[in-house]
This record gives C-alpha cells, sequence and structure tokens, in this order.
C-alpha cells in the first residue's frame, strides 16, 4: 500500500497554477482597507468581553450603580464574585466547578461524535455512487430546516420511555449528535468532494478498499476542514442550554455549566453581580479550543478560495 500513501501528495496544490489567483486573494486580504475594517470589528467585538472581565472584578455595590467604564475613574477591585461562583453552593446547586466538569464531559463527545459519523457519511454521497444516493442527501441535508424544539418532546419520549437513558450524559450526547448531523454532513460533504478525482482513481488502481482510501487519503486532506466545523460544533454545544437542560433533566450531575449561570442570578435577581465572573469563567475553554485551532480553522474557511 505504499503507492497509496503516494497518492496523497497528487492533492498538494500546484504553486504555478494557483499562484496568481493566491497573490490575488493576498493582496486583497491585506490591504489597508481590509485591514482598517479589520482592526475596527476587532475592538468593537472585544469592548464587551473587556466591560465582562473588568466587572467581574469589581465589587458587588460598584456593579449595580454605575457602569465598568467607571474603573477609569474610581477604580476599585475585588475577588469576592469568583470566590462566590467558584465555592459556594446550596442544598440544590453544586459550586460552579461541578458544572464545569460536566459541560467539558457534555461537550467533547458531542463534538467528536458528529464529525467521525458525519466525515464518513460525507465521503460515501461523495465518492460511493448507491441507488438514491442524491435524495438521500437531499433529504439529509433538508433536515437543518426542521426546527429543534419539534424533536425534543419525541426524543425525550424515546429516551426516557424506550431506551431509559433520560437524565444522562448518553442522552445528551445523542441528542447533541443528532441536531448536528446533517449540518456537518453538508459541510464536509463538499469539502470532500472537491479532493481531486485523480488522487481516489489512483488509490484505487493501486488496489485501496473505501475503508484505506477514507483513513489514508481522505481524513488527511480533511484535517482543515474537520476542525473548523469541531470548533464550531463544540462552541455551540458548550453555550447551549436548551438541549443539555432537557436531556440531562437539570439534575447536579449531568447539567452543563448554562444551567448554573442562569441559577447564579437567584431570586428577583438579587445576585447579578456574579454574572460577569461566572460569564468569563464559562469563555476560558472556548478561547482556548479556538486559539489552539486557530490555524486549522482559517485553512477550512478559505478551502478551495484559491484552486486552480
Amino acid at each position: 500500500m505504499s503507492g497509496v500513501a503516494a497518492t496523497a501528495g497528487v492533492a498538494k496544490p500546484n504553486p504555478e497554477g494557483n499562484g496568481p489567483k493566491l497573490k490575488r486573494v493576498k493582496q486583497r486580504l491585506t490591504s489597508r482597507g481590509a485591514t482598517a475594517a479589520a482592526i475596527l470589528i476587532a475592538v468593537v467585538w472585544t469592548i464587551p468581553t473587556f466591560g465582562l472581565f473588568v466587572n467581574s472584578f469589581r465589587p458587588a455595590d460598584d456593579i449595580r450603580t454605575s457602569g465598568w467604564w467607571n474603573i477609569f475613574v474610581n477604580p476599585q477591585f475585588s475577588l469576592e464574585n469568583y470566590g462566590d461562583v467558584l465555592f459556594s453552593g446550596g442544598a440544590s446547586s453544586a459550586n460552579l466547578g461541578s458544572y464545569f466538569i460536566n459541560s467539558i464531559v457534555v461537550a467533547i463527545p458531542s463534538a467528536l461524535f458528529p464529525i467521525v459519523l458525519a466525515s464518513m457519511a460525507a465521503y460515501a454521497f461523495a465518492w460511493i455512487k448507491f441507488p438514491g444516493s442524491n435524495a438521500v442527501f437531499v433529504l439529509v441535508f433538508a433536515l437543518q430546516i426542521v426546527p429543534l424544539q419539534m424533536a425534543l418532546i419525541p426524543l425525550l419520549q424515546i429516551f426516557s420511555q424506550v431506551l431509559g437513558i433520560s437524565g444522562t450524559f448518553p442522552a445528551v450526547w445523542i441528542a447533541h449528535t443528532i441536531f448536528g448531523l446533517p449540518l456537518c454532513i453538508f459541510l464536509l460533504h463538499n469539502f470532500i468532494s472537491e479532493i481531486p478525482a485523480d488522487v481516489i482513481e489512483a488509490a484505487r488502481v493501486d488496489g485501496a478498499n473505501h475503508t484505506q482510501m477514507f483513513f489514508r487519503i481522505i481524513l488527511p486532506l480533511s484535517v482543515p476542514a474537520l476542525a473548523s466545523i469541531g470548533i464550531f460544533q463544540f462552541l455551540w454545544v458548550w453555550n447551549d442550554l436548551l438541549v443539555a437542560l432537557v436531556f440531562s433533566g437539570g439534575t447536579v450531575d449531568v447539567a452543563p455549566l448554562t444551567q448554573r449561570l442562569a441559577e447564579l442570578v437567584g431570586n428577583f435577581g438579587r445576585n447579578t453581580q456574579l454574572l460577569p465572573a461566572g460569564a468569563f469563567l464559562a469563555l476560558i475553554v472556548p478561547l482556548i479550543v479556538f486559539f489552539s485551532l486557530q490555524r486549522y480553522f482559517v485553512r477550512g474557511l478559505l478551502a478551495g478560495s484559491t484552486k486552480g
């Protein structure tokens, strides 16, 4: 199978053919207008996050009576909000650390399962011709227009009455996988179908079957797309409240971080000063995921834009 591995090199872009178009794309993205617009968007987008960060360190009375920009006039900082968020808990609600772990346990499998299944399905739709493949693909694509809320009650009935897994992590994983699959399959199909047919044909001539082509050719070439979709899926699951709350049952052992953030306010909004600290702690993991996979994310977004 050395020839199969060698065929992956065929998919490398041709510098001579892609040179002019790649140069034009770079010029557009690095022009003064594009740079100024990018800086302006970054500043506007960062200001609310900066204000959230500042408020998380301000005393409760200052948060209730004045805006975060008053730190430039009357700078007062305290770690009390973080202490209350991280270590305080009631009889029905644990501290934020327990929910933080729950969110990690929910988000990682809920991001991996759709990507694994969608990559195999996308390869089948793109390179395995079978009767009705186009109709099935259109049906999968059409599932994106079905409102998520319509499936909550039927799925919950199946999980509780048939499978008996309601209120557990597997129920949340399956729900997120089901809701994320249509879009993941559609996006990956668009990427995988653009892989040069010469690569696939050369692998077939070498005697490779579909399993070998998928693992040795398709997956290595699809890393940027897989990473981009993985980021979106992870962020969607991490920030989700509705799906996890319905299928986890709202219990302390399974409920995600977003549920605890909703509970932090308390009755009649008495603890609103805790929200900035809790929200900023919830931002840490998505920021780590995004910046660690940023190079793949950009490559995934630009994939095909410089194709000759």
